[in-house]
């Protein structure tokens, strides 16, 4: 598609940029959230999405969709869904058949809304989906839509009712993205453009088979080894058993992250340095995504929560420390 890789590059952020120019004639301010989708988009990442009802979620993932041109199902997880449901099911036709009808999970982007709203069974069948790209019915595979990639969220502030995910399910989403209320400047414009006449629509600026290149194109950035050492290190620190880990993990922490880490902040990393004209990444673009990769994926103690200390806030001690 393009004679060189730096070529490709260039093209990747051009497209970045238009890509955000056009979701923002919809969506006012959440960048860092736009940037943290569209990155794990282009690194075949899935993303979990914490906020508040109302803060534009479901239309921010909408229009997403739509400026990539790509197929898009939302799912209200509900106590009473069932894993055929999202999966789908054998049906008997009319010349007594069976027939495969493909549920909600067959589009390029899914949106899990309120995933910790449904019992384990259905969540595993669509979190299954998400790690194998494929869905297994009587005995047949079906592979899923390419690109395919899941944007769940969860509200943080109602639990009565609901079904956490365990750790090694929130394990299967790269991002664990935090979306807080907009400024008040924000919310006046949010305002003033939705309850007017005038409605704004978005126009498609990348396709499937573009989205597919470029994915590839993250993978294959050449990245130094004491980046990658930086993102293991990273990692490795956050378990209070290895020997690399600081006091505050041994006191607050108790369970780290796993090697999946590791391979999303290389990952992320890559991408992220391609977003920001770089064309090798390096321990700033690590930094960079560390809260949303680890968040998700470390676990606090008692003590921890007897202190006040957040996951964020002890990510952040690790950040200060110097790379050695």
């Amino acid at each position: 598609m393009y004679k060189s890789d730096v070529e490709a590059a260039d093209a990747f952020l051009e497209k970045f940029k238009t890509l955000k120019t056009e979701i923002s004639k919809v969506i006012v301010g959440q960048e860092e959230v736009i940037d943290q989708i569209l990155i794990s988009v282009f690194s075949k990442g899935h993303a979990l999405l914490v906020g508040v009802p109302g803060l534009a979620k479901t239309l921010m993932i909408n229009t997403i969709a739509e400026c990539m041109g790509l197929s898009f199902n939302r799912i209200q997880f509900t106590p009473d869904l069932m894993p055929s449901d999202i999966i789908g099911a054998e049906i008997l036709d009319e010349s007594r058949n069976f027939k495969f009808l493909k549920g909600p999970v067959f589009a390029n982007i899914v949106l899990a809304d309120e995933i910790n709203r449904t019992p384990p069974k259905t969540q595993a069948a669509l979190l299954e989906a998400m790690q194998e790209r494929s869905v297994t019915v009587a005995g047949n595979n079906y592979k899923l839509d390419n690109p395919f990639f899941v944007l769940a969220t969860q509200n943080p502030i109602e639990q009565e009712g609901t079904y956490p995910l365990p750790e090694a399910q929130l394990d299967r989403f790269m991002f664990n993205i935090l979306v807080k209320y907009p400024s008040f400047k924000e919310e006046l414009s949010i305002i003033e453009g939705t309850t007017g006449s005038i409605s704004k629509k978005v126009e498609k600026v990348i396709s499937a088979q573009e989205i597919i290149y470029f994915q590839d194109l993250v993978k294959k950035t050449p990245i130094s080894s004491n980046v990658v050492e930086y993102a293991v290190k990273l990692a490795v620190q956050t378990r209070p058993n290895e020997s690399m880990a600081t006091e505050d993990i041994k006191k607050y922490i108790s369970w780290g992250a796993g090697p999946r880490a590791s391979q999303f902040l290389v990952l992320g990393a890559k991408c992220h340095a391609l977003v920001n004209g770089k064309y090798s990444p390096d321990i700033e673009d690590v930094k960079a995504l560390a809260k949303p990769i680890l968040r998700h994926r470390v676990v606090k103690n008692y003590v921890a929560e007897a202190d006040g200390m957040s996951v964020d806030a002890i990510v952040d001690n690790l950040l200060k420390l110097p790379f050695k």
